[in-house]
């Protein structure tokens, strides 16, 4: 436990000190942001699906699939009732950020990290209902309209949506990939832990804390990362589950607000300072919050 916070917050480490040194750009940043949504993490979940299937494993997809629509159902209703008295802009924002966490890029690398590969696969496995909700709900949020044929058309072309619905049919159909094509894609996906923790390093090495620090902010903050996870804890301890389902739910559910908070605030003019507030904030708070997390899930 000690070895893996050490190496992923001492990977982060690095990324904050070569933003800060000038040795990446802002502009590299965001392109090496794009490399690991689009290259590098479809490699790695395609891979992780590479594994034996038994009746134990698909129960466990099937069972965490149904569990991340239930979080997700439960996030919405969460969201309406405990910012129904903010202003507009700032409750949409508060509401999709209850919604969309950072668990794709942030919580895979830990996944990972914590349960190996088959945690990574159901990881990628619960993710498919949150990125549902961010084109459909999280959209309806700010802009009062649910338009289901580019809902489906987001989802569908989703580089990490179609890795995950190419690996689902690998690990049914048992299919054994050529070792030249196999391999590259191993060795792509083996870089997503290091770059994308740099990424995160990077993005908070261009933090100002002074300019972020609002009563508010920090209230969302103790809800998205201690508050709603304990509740999922406490929930799926008395339901039937397994203790990975459990440990997964939780720790993807203590993610910070999604990047998507502050692009879809700026779009449709809702308060987009408010929002980056939110995503800079919560991702800040996220590391001790993951440490305490992975601690006491494992």
């Amino acid at each position: 436990m000690l070895v893996l916070q050490i190496t992923i917050f001492g990977t982060m480490l690095v990324g904050l000190i070569v933003r800060k040194l000038g040795i990446v750009g802002v502009e590299a940043r965001k392109d090496l942001t794009n490399l690991v949504i689009n290259i590098v993490l479809p490699c790695n979940i395609i891979t992780s699906f590479i594994t034996r299937l038994s009746t134990d494993l698909l129960r466990e997809c099937v069972t965490i699939f149904l569990v991340s629509v239930g979080v997700q159902a439960f996030s919405v209703i969460y969201g309406k009732v405990l910012y129904r008295k903010e202003s507009p802009g700032r409750s949409m924002n508060l509401r999709y950020g209850i919604i969309c966490s950072n668990a794709g890029f942030l919580g895979n690398p830990i996944a990972e990290g914590l349960y190996g590969a088959t945690g990574l696969m159901l990881a990628s496995i619960y993710l498919i209902p949150q990125r549902i909700m961010m084109w459909s709900e999280g959209i309806a949020i700010y802009s009062g309209i649910s338009d289901k044929k580019e809902t489906v058309k987001k989802v569908i072309s989703h580089p990490c949506v179609l890795a995950c619905l190419i690996g689902l049919i690998l690990l049914l159909t048992q299919a054994i990939i050529p070792e030249v094509i196999l391999t590259p894609i191993q060795t792509i996906g083996r870089c997503n832990t290091a770059l994308s923790m740099m990424v995160i390093g990077m993005i908070l090495a261009e933090i100002n804390i002074k300019e972020i620090v609002d009563k508010t902010v920090i209230l969302y903050s103790l809800q998205r990362l201690v508050i709603i996870p304990l509740i999922i804890y406490v929930v799926l301890t008395i339901l039937p589950v397994s203790h990975l389902v459990r440990g997964l739910s939780v720790i993807l559910a203590a993610m910070p607000a999604g990047a998507t908070t502050s692009m879809l605030a700026s779009k449709y003019d809702r308060d987009p300072v408010f929002a980056t507030k939110l995503v800079v904030f919560s991702t800040l708070c996220s590391i001790p919050a993951i440490i305490i997390w992975s601690a006491v899930l494992t």
